[in-house]
């Protein structure tokens, strides 16, 4: 369970590039019911914040590196900024932004990890990080694509000290790690990873991908919103025992992310 009670190793913030800003507003505002705060709209800098009832739950900012595909990118919480980039770099992943104060809010940094998965982590300053979690128009979940799953599992237990217990999923559909961060109780288990084979991780070319899975209250009214305003599904809407109704789908830019109404308990 995702919280805005963050400790290190947790998910603690996420941001959108996209290629047109506005237009991922919009997109976002009638899947997600989100409001979009402007910081600024200079043509060095474009982008601002998503808000849920008053609170912020993500970031929003124009693509500019050359090349890149539009994605979500998911921070996680550390203590340390410069002492987490030595251990990617131990462990053999990718330093993409070395660490960087962002004024007094935070330092930051991105990484990929070794097979090309791109994270980020924050350090926090005066921002601690998303203001609502595990709500509906939220975060609820992050999830892994990759093609070597024991790999990332030494990595990312490297960097973060992220424990991890595999579960089979029903139908022979493979196997389905679960991730807790270091020091906390299952309970508080924030994501997933799942092996795929390269030629099933055609967004990236192969690479492995993190996405972000969003809580809704009714996933077939969010899919009709997302096919309706410009987006596609590229699964679902189907029911997961134990977990809900999710589908996964891809905004009018193609990135990815998952819209998931868990199941009643």
């Amino acid at each position: 369970m995702i919280t805005t009670d963050l400790t290190p190793g947790s998910p603690c913030w996420l941001d959108l590039g996209a290629p047109d800003v506005r237009a991922a507003a919009a997109f976002y505002g009638a899947v997600l019911g989100w409001e979009y705060e402007s910081m600024g709209e200079a043509e060095e800098f474009e982008g601002g914040m998503f808000k849920k009832d008053g609170k912020t739950v993500a970031g929003l900012g124009k693509l500019t590196e050359e090349g890149a595909r539009s994605a979500w990118m998911i921070y996680y919480m550390v203590s340390d900024a410069d002492a987490t980039t030595h251990a990617v770099e131990r462990a053999g992943g990718t330093v993409r932004v070395p660490p960087r104060d962002l004024d007094d809010w935070g330092r930051m940094a991105q990484y990929s990890d070794p097979l090309g998965g791109q994270f980020a982590v924050w350090q926090p300053g005066k921002d601690k990080g998303f203001e609502l979690a595990d709500q509906p128009g939220s975060l609820s979940w992050t999830e892994l694509y990759t093609s070597d799953a024991a790999g990332a599992k030494d990595f990312y237990s490297d960097v973060f000290g992220w424990r991890f217990s595999d579960m089979q999923l029903p139908g022979g559909g493979g196997t389905y790690s679960l991730i807790t961060p270091a020091d906390l109780p299952e309970e508080r288990m924030h994501g997933g990873l799942m092996e795929l084979p390269e030629d099933q991780l055609a967004l990236t070319n192969g690479r492995p991908y993190w996405h972000p899975v969003f809580n809704v209250t009714d996933c077939d009214a969010a899919v009709a919103k997302v096919t309706g305003n410009g987006g596609s599904v590229q699964m679902g809407p189907e029911d997961a025992q134990g977990v809900g109704r999710l589908a996964v789908c891809l905004d009018p830019a193609k990135a990815d992310f998952v819209v998931l109404t868990p199941e009643r308990s």
